[in-house]
């Protein structure tokens, strides 16, 4: 606990203020950290329009002692889901990276006993400063940790909102933390847009159905209710091939679960593994508890012929996902951060980007929102179309096709 004068008295006063606030507040969305959070104020509401939120940041607090408040200011509420960020006043008091994600442990236990089906979104810890007290090689030792613990809660979906933010220093940028602390109406906007996704997800927003409807002369591939037409196929013996090399070599590769017999999924509205699930009109592809996560979600159908694809995404902070397309992948991510296309003037991070794709004999151009991605890609004679998960959170939606004559 910080034993300044005015924590003390910002403590008693905030908290006073809130135990007034319980019923009024009871089933909110809870927004639970320091003076971040504390500080987005009356927008936070304005950023999340038909979510009910609550904000419970006290400026200056640390993971401990949002540990000692946790159940007046919280679990009293019952809370909808809670979206955490805390640590960076930690370090500035001199903690180590490993109490503080002791501290994180407690907390989601805390949460976990009060409600087992509670969601609760964890943001990094945004990025700062050594002259703040809080460097880019602490912050990423709390991050590894904090992900770590992250992996043994499955109600916890790990938001990376570190490399939201990083320069290329690894530290806060002036654009957006003028104090190279706290985040200025720019850098609460990404913030806002990183958890849009996340809260479509897990119900609390985008809840009605996509009244789109495709183009003349186009199908849908998927069509907004549930996964038929779409499946697992075997593994392929150059994939499994992949997998080994990867997994022998790097201690921290992806999990690559081996598909040995073909699943089809009509009529179901999520795959037995829970990866691929339909809600509101979107094909989301959930991020994986383990981080890393690959598969693969095919057509029943394959394409021999010319064809044009359409499809929207959307992507969290850092995700990384892709289109298949017959057989070679297409890389599908946050394209601003985890790259490949990091120079795309009409990207738009974490909202709705349009993917086309061309394919004339035998070979595939792709755009995203009209700007080129790739030329010429080499595809087989025929296959399938396909989505992968791997890193983050993916959303497709829009799927179609129109299948020319040649």
């Amino acid at each position: 606990m910080r034993r300044y004068d005015w924590f003390q008295r910002l403590w008693r006063e905030r908290r006073s203020e809130w135990a007034r606030r319980v019923e009024q507040d009871r089933g909110s969305t809870v927004f639970l950290g320091d003076s971040i959070t504390q500080g987005w104020g009356g927008g936070l509401g304005a950023a999340f329009p038909g979510v009910k939120v609550a904000n419970r940041g006290i400026s200056g607090d640390t993971t401990r002692g949002i540990l000692l408040r946790l159940q007046d200011d919280v679990l009293a509420l019952d809370p909808a889901a809670v979206v955490l960020l805390a640590g960076t006043n930690d370090l500035e008091e001199g903690a180590t990276p490993d109490v503080i994600a002791g501290n994180l442990e407690l907390i989601l236990q805390a949460l976990e006993r009060h409600d087992a089906r509670l969601e609760v979104v964890l943001c990094q810890v945004f990025p700062s400063a050594a002259a703040k007290k809080r460097s880019a090689a602490s912050i990423k030792a709390v991050n590894a940790l904090f992900l770590a613990v992250a992996k043994k809660h499955p109600r916890v979906t790990y938001l990376e909102t570190w490399p939201l933010f990083a320069g290329p220093d690894g530290d806060a940028t002036l654009a957006e933390f003028p104090d190279l602390l706290h985040p200025n109406e720019a850098g609460y906007a990404k913030w806002a847009a990183a958890l849009r996704p996340v809260f479509a997800t897990l119900g609390l927003s985008e809840t009605g159905a996509d009244p789109f409807t495709p183009e003349e002369g186009f199908e849908r591939l998927f069509n907004g209710r549930d996964l038929t037409g779409w499946g697992y196929r075997p593994t392929t013996e150059k994939d499994k091939a992949s997998a080994a090399r990867w997994q022998a070599s790097d201690p921290n590769a992806a999990a690559w679960p081996i598909v040995t017999e073909p699943a089809t999924f009509d009529g179901l509205t999520a795959t037995p593994d829970g990866r691929f699930v339909v809600i509101g009109g979107r094909l989301v592809v959930t991020a994986p508890r383990e981080y890393r996560k690959i598969q693969q979600l095919f057509t029943t159908r394959e394409f021999p012929k010319d064809f044009v694809l359409k499809l929207e995404f959307r992507a969290t902070p850092n995700a990384d996902s892709g289109v298949y397309l017959r057989e070679p992948q297409l890389q599908c991510r946050d394209y601003r951060i985890a790259g490949p296309y990091k120079n795309l003037k009409s990207y738009n991070p974490q909202d709705w980007n349009e993917l086309v794709v061309s394919v004339k004999d035998g070979v595939a151009q792709a755009t995203c929102n009209g700007e080129l991605l790739e030329a010429a890609i080499a595809l087989p004679a025929s296959g399938p179309i396909g989505v992968e998960g791997d890193r983050g959170q993916m959303e497709y939606r829009r799927i179609r096709i129109r299948v020319l004559s040649r």
